[in-house]
């Protein structure tokens, strides 16, 4: 199973690389919506799990650190349980890096 401090950073930029075939250091801090769409499509393959992101949460995501917050939240949403540091809302419920609720789509086999 996978350490529920994960994905960190260096996986997201792991991840990032293989969009466009470059090494993680050449990945740009920002993302374009193309990469952040390959990159959920990537994370529920990795992880079977779908983070559900409207319109408003998608947008707010623009950099490899909003990716890796949104995600470790998701996977915690999938876990029913948070980590010191995790955001969550008043609910206890993961928050992504708009401060909204993030919670985790069915699961894929």
């Amino acid at each position: 199973m996978t350490d529920l401090a994960r994905p960190d950073r260096a996986e997201v930029l792991e991840m990032l690389a293989a969009f466009g075939q470059r090494a993680a250091e050449d990945v740009p801090d920002e993302l374009g919506s193309l990469e952040l769409t390959w990159l959920i499509a990537e994370f529920e393959q990795r992880y079977g799990i779908e983070p559900d992101l409207d319109d408003e949460a998608f947008e707010a995501v623009r950099t490899v650190d909003d990716a890796v917050e949104v995600f470790r939240a998701a996977v915690l949403a999938a876990r029913g349980g948070a980590v010191d540091g995790s955001t969550s809302d008043t609910t206890g419920t993961p928050a992504d890096a708009t401060g909204a609720a993030v919670t985790a789509g069915a699961a894929r086999p």
